[in-house]
């Protein structure tokens, strides 16, 4: 039977540390998302496909805000941490937005990268908020509430394009 691993110094790390490194790692993700949208909006072949990509981009500069008030609630200064998660998924996106540059299947390629981005973005604020209710903080919940269901929304459109045209489009070319 396996045991837990004991750490033999003590620690007084608690739900509140791990929520806030969950927030820079989160604050971190939202501007390098920030960074890397206008270069899938120039990139894409689909004026959908980019016009989503614009809104997007708009909309993650009030989650910036958000996570930034969230910070302060906290009393602490925002400031991300280095995702590697992050950066891979965003490293994903460029790589086919350079091999698959005016092919049939770029807009679907970038729909794609797109949905990763926005599935871990999911994810991550679910938990914060799950530990933001955990910890009594109704008001930060919220306001990550606000993100979440965004991202979701953004999410469900990106099905709408790959389903609207962009994966069909990459398939009729291969044919």
């Amino acid at each position: 039977m396996a045991t837990a691993k004991k750490s033999t110094k003590a620690t007084t790390k608690g739900l509140e540390d791990l929520f806030l490194d969950g927030l820079k790692d989160l604050y971190y993700a939202e501007k390098k998302i920030l960074r890397a949208l206008p270069k899938m909006a120039k990139g894409a072949e689909s004026e959908k496909v980019t016009a989503a990509f614009e809104k997007h981009r708009m909309e993650t500069e009030g989650h910036v805000d958000r996570l930034e008030e969230v910070f302060e609630k906290f009393g602490k200064a925002a400031r991300g941490k280095t995702c590697p998660a992050i950066d891979g998924i965003i490293e994903e996106g460029s790589e086919i937005l350079e091999d698959y540059e005016g092919a049939p299947a770029l807009d679907a390629g970038l729909v794609a990268a797109a949905q990763a981005v926005e599935h871990y973005e999911i994810a991550r604020y679910g938990t914060l908020i799950a530990w933001a209710e955990q910890m009594g903080k109704a008001d930060v919940a919220a306001l990550l509430k606000a993100t979440l269901k965004e991202e979701v929304a953004t999410d469900e459109a990106l099905t709408g394009l790959g389903e609207g045209g962009v994966n069909q489009r990459a398939l009729q070319a291969a044919a």
